[in-house]
């Protein structure tokens, strides 16, 4: 049973996130986020510039005279959030965890799901697949998701996005909405998430927090423990070189990070635990649909 005080905040995402979806979100996630094809719909007679690649052979010979195939676009859509769980992500300097900013984007982007009659899903992993909640409709299982993402122990403490895509392309066979949350403290995926992207379509979504990517100058000593790895360490925040350094090293990281990302068409949503995340989302929105315009 869940204790009291997780219920109410789990409501009060609920209410907040179902509140921006309602004001803010509304026709932008229909407008985003394609269907999964076209299905056959019916037949009917044949009529001159009609394509006669769709013409039915079958109705064609049983009634003497061309008919084709009617298609529409098949609207449901499944999405798979991928949230990374391992130790980096229960980490927040300001004013929330990674994984607490996570579990309100999934609940955002599952409630716009919802409301436009698509399934949702969750995969949870950190060096191992922690918990994988299939594919579903409805607010209950959206409930679920919630709970499993705020109140899910995990096993594992590091980070390995490549067991997690592999996992997830053996999984899912049908095309969805991947989102993959995570801080991406983890190398050596680049070949798993090409396959992804060519599978399904796949948003990154990187959450990071103000420390890590700059230690304020203090002008004396702090003790950093590495939470995957549990390795325990001082910092000078009076040398201006180091913290310089750092700085410099995390940039480049995610420099190489997000040529990736751009080189493969992979869409990248950057978010921090120091800042609201909805401008970002609209942001995201915005550009994805001014882009399937010019398609």
């Amino acid at each position: 049973m869940l204790p009291k005080e997780l219920l109410k905040h789990i409501r009060r995402i609920e209410i907040r996130t179902k509140r921006l979806v309602n004001e803010v979100f509304a026709g932008e996630y229909e407008s985003v986020f394609k269907g999964e094809g076209v299905e056959f719909s019916e037949v009917r007679e044949y009529v001159p510039g009609d394509d006669i690649r769709r013409i039915d052979w079958n109705v064609t010979a049983r009634m003497g005279h061309p008919y084709v195939k009617k298609f529409r676009e098949e609207r449901e859509r499944t999405l798979i959030f991928v949230v990374d769980a391992s130790s980096s992500e229960y980490f927040g300097t300001i004013s929330r965890q990674k994984i607490s900013l996570a579990s309100e984007v999934t609940a955002l982007l599952s409630f716009s799901a919802i409301s436009n009659n698509d399934k949702v899903s969750l995969l949870l992993f950190t060096d191992m697949i922690e918990k994988f909640v299939p594919p579903k409709k409805g607010r209950r299982h959206v409930l679920r998701i919630m709970r499993d993402l705020l109140y899910f122990k995990p096993q594992g403490r590091k980070t390995d996005i490549t067991l997690a895509l592999e996992h997830l392309n053996r999984l899912m066979r049908k095309r969805g909405i991947v989102f993959l949350i995570s801080d991406f403290l983890d190398t050596g995926f680049e070949k798993p998430m090409k396959i992804t992207a060519q599978k399904h379509d796949l948003i990154a979504i990187r959450i990071l927090d103000p420390l890590e990517l700059s230690i304020p100058g203090f002008s004396g000593w702090m003790l950093l423990e590495d939470a995957e790895t549990g390795n325990i360490g001082w910092f000078d925040t009076g040398d201006r070189k180091r913290r310089m350094d750092y700085g410099l090293r995390k940039i480049e990281a995610l420099e190489k990070q997000n040529e990736f990302f751009s080189s493969n068409d992979i869409d990248l949503i950057d978010l921090n635990t120091s800042r609201p995340y909805v401008d970002e989302l609209v942001r995201f929105f915005t550009m994805r649909e001014r882009r399937l315009r010019t398609i």
